[in-house]
């Protein structure tokens, strides 16, 4: 699986609005990749950030 695909599903099994940091500690990977993964999301509308550094998958 790539790495944007664990940290979408991640946020989607968690349920809740979730930083980067803890995606990574959840899923073992490394914080700067969870970071580009977001982006990358973000960029394709997958997720949205209900607060300031949280996010979580668009509903």
């Amino acid at each position: 699986m790539e790495t944007t695909e664990r940290v979408f599903k991640a946020m989607s099994d968690a349920g809740k609005p979730m930083k980067a940091g803890e995606i990574a500690e959840l899923t073992g990977i490394d914080k700067k990749d969870v970071d580009n993964a977001i982006k990358k999301l973000k960029k394709e509308e997958k997720i949205v950030s209900p607060k300031v550094c949280y996010y979580e998958p668009k509903k």
